[in-house]
């Protein structure tokens, strides 16, 4: 299938955030230096990303149609199988494309190096194009990833590409009734933290780091490490569950493959969420009455290789 049109998604900038807050760049600028903020950082970041960002778009011009689509118009844009995505900025805003671009191929592309680390980043504006050539040739080489899917008894759904969070949306304690692997217990928590392989080395690690922390207090042998996932496992743990005389810990954390689901019934009254990938925005209700099942997508997302 031929490749007729190029994506270019991105996010604002800082600075053009704080402008469309304050209305004018002076008044974002007398705000963050009255505030003891260095103006010149916002300045310098968000120039070396409009480089970046003219560098991509003048060559990827001479190849292809092109337009930009900003990160907030995701959830309402539909790519179509002849378009490539070239995604510009930090590695959650490939996460977050990934989602919604329906096994289109991604170029991801790291607009400031010295400031990000990119680990979903493989190119720079300058090497993006040999990737987008290849893509429209057919000859690129690309990853697939799976993604977490929460599936509510409503027939609401949504994907992970990192993670998912189900829990309350504030600061108190998570309440429902959990099953996995053939047990069910009922659960007091702060929530439950489900990882795909390449979210497992973020939120989920510091639920390992926490873990570790406090059994080095008791034994210093037990060595630092984190689980490794297969592409097709997720694995889910609980966050400080709390044991009580209506409340078990036994399940505390488990492997999903493609035979197992891991399913929860909310017994909170309002106030509970699932989200994914750090987007609260990007939410489901959680509320009492509504179970949830959660495994791996049938969906894949293809990002591009160097």
């Amino acid at each position: 299938m031929s490749i007729d049109y190029g994506i270019i998604v991105r996010s604002k900038t800082r600075l053009e955030s704080l402008i469309e807050r304050f209305n004018t760049k002076a008044q974002a600028k007398f705000y963050i230096e009255r505030s003891g903020g260095r103006f010149e950082e916002y300045q310098q970041e968000h120039d070396t990303f409009y480089r970046s960002l003219e560098k991509l778009q003048t060559a990827l011009s001479r190849v292809l149609k092109n337009k930009i689509l900003y990160r907030s118009h995701l959830p309402n844009y539909i790519f179509s199988p002849n378009n490539i995505i070239i995604v510009i900025g930090q590695d959650g805003l490939v996460a977050n494309t990934a989602k919604y671009a329906n096994g289109v191929p991604i170029v991801a592309v790291n607009p400031d190096p010295n400031s990000y680390d990119g680990v979903l980043l493989p190119f720079r504006p300058e090497s993006a194009i040999t990737a987008i050539d290849q893509v429209v040739e057919g000859v690129a080489s690309s990853k697939q990833v799976n993604f977490a899917e929460a599936r509510l008894n409503d027939g609401q759904r949504l994907l992970a590409f990192n993670d998912l969070f189900i829990g309350a949306e504030t600061h108190i304690s998570a309440r429902y009734n959990i099953a996995f692997d053939g047990k069910k217990e009922n659960h007091s928590s702060s929530g439950i933290i489900v990882s795909t392989q390449a979210g497992s080395t973020g939120w989920l690690s510091s639920v390992f780091n926490m873990a570790y922390g406090i059994t080095s207090l008791f034994d210093k042998s037990v060595a630092r490490s984190h689980p490794r996932l297969r592409s097709d496992q997720l694995i889910f743990a609980v966050r400080e569950p709390f044991k009580s005389v209506r409340t078990q810990t036994d399940i505390s954390m488990g492997f999903i493959d493609a035979r197992q689901e891991l399913i929860l019934e909310s017994y909170m009254p309002n106030r509970g969420v699932i989200f994914s990938d750090g987007i609260e925005k990007d939410f489901l209700q959680f509320n009492s009455g509504s179970i949830v099942r959660i495994g791996l997508a049938k969906e894949t997302a293809q990002l591009i290789q160097a």
